[in-house]
């Protein structure tokens, strides 16, 4: 693949702050924060690839995006932006990171299928290179520019999108709050005089913070063989069922080894005195992955942190807080959780 830039090439990054920034001198562009797959389209004629921020190439996965943006992208480019999914009834569509991640699939024929069932769509946020012109050098308000130009065709209903920006502070914390009904995940704020800075963390990002009891039902040993690697957490439902919704994993190694000995009374064993067996659904990502977990007695209630649940999960990991001895388990409940307001995803394209 013959471009303007140097390959492979690693996006940018964003590191995060707790409010939307807000300067006298309009030095920011914002931009809703979308959740999926980051990735930057490389096109040369024919050839496209989907390079994701790790190692994995993402191409293969999403064969019928890759079609729509042979038909409308820039003949050679090299495009930043985001892979997602919507799911949901026309004027109740939003993100569906549960769909996005089923998508990484082994089997060819199970690609197939999901690209029709759940197909992909394309969000773009920047443009590095067009033709023969290396763009990462130039200001962001000129990359934008270049971005709207190359993408000016694009109509109602295209799988690919360009995310909308604003240099109103008071219009992106609009977004920040509307837009996290709809499963985006926060603001990005971008100098609009900045280069691109490949694998920096140049951006500024605000994400959504909320807070839960939950209750410790599991946990996995770390891949050390030494402590726990991650405490596996449940909320109950309205029929008094305890429904896995996610995990702690980020410990400092004395901690990890203290909650074994902690958690040791609580541990579930059969008659003969052996740990009861258990494991959850394996990953989707590597079917040989180790799902197995040591079960505890539901008692034990802790305080987190995380930004959004999707469905009954916890869409990311979440942070430890502190313990909740004050807590009845069962009173940990779903319905508590802190939801944001829906809003419909079309909207966030087209308003």
């Amino acid at each position: 693949m013959r471009l303007p830039l140097e390959l492979p090439i690693t996006p940018m990054l964003a590191k995060s702050v707790p409010t939307v920034p807000v300067a006298d001198d309009a030095r920011w562009s914002y931009e809703p924060k979308w959740d999926g797959f980051r990735c930057i389209v490389l096109r040369d004629g024919a050839e496209i690839e989907l390079a994701s921020r790790g190692s994995k190439p993402l191409t293969r996965y999403f064969p019928e995006l890759v079609e729509a943006l042979r038909r409308l992208v820039p003949e050679r480019c090299a495009v930043d932006g985001e892979i997602v999914v919507r799911t949901g009834e026309p004027g109740r569509e939003r993100l569906n990171w549960e769909a996005l991640s089923q998508r990484i699939h082994p089997a060819e024929s199970r690609v197939r299928l999901l690209s029709v069932q759940t197909p992909a769509e394309f969000v773009a946020f920047d443009l590095l290179a067009v033709g023969d012109d290396n763009l990462t050098g130039m200001p962001f308000s000129h990359r934008r520019t270049q971005l709207e130009q190359a993408l000016a065709h694009l109509s109602h209903g295209d799988p690919v999108h360009l995310t909308r920006v604003t240099t109103n502070a008071a219009q992106a914390q609009e977004w920040f709050e509307r837009f996290e009904g709809a499963g985006l995940d926060g603001v990005i704020a971008k100098g609009r005089d900045t280069a691109y800075t490949p694998g920096k963390r140049t951006m500024l990002k605000v994400k959504h913070k909320r807070t839960a009891d939950a209750v410790v039902f599991g946990y996995r040993v770390h891949t050390s063989g030494q402590g726990v690697g991650s405490l596996l957490l449940g909320l109950y439902d309205a029929e008094g069922r305890l429904i896995p919704v996610g995990g702690i994993a980020a410990f400092p190694m004395a901690t990890r080894r203290a909650l074994i000995d902690e958690f040791a009374p609580l541990v579930v064993r059969d008659e003969s005195g052996r740990v009861r067996d258990a494991a959850t659904d394996r990953s989707r990502f590597s079917s040989a992955k180790d799902s197995s977990f040591i079960p505890v007695r539901p008692e034990r209630v802790v305080e987190v942190a995380f930004d959004q649940m999707e469905g009954h999960r916890f869409r990311h990991a979440v942070t430890f807080l502190r313990w909740r001895p004050d807590r009845e388990p069962t009173s940990c409940l779903l319905d508590q959780v802190d939801r944001a307001t829906a809003y419909d995803l079309a909207r966030v394209f087209t308003d």
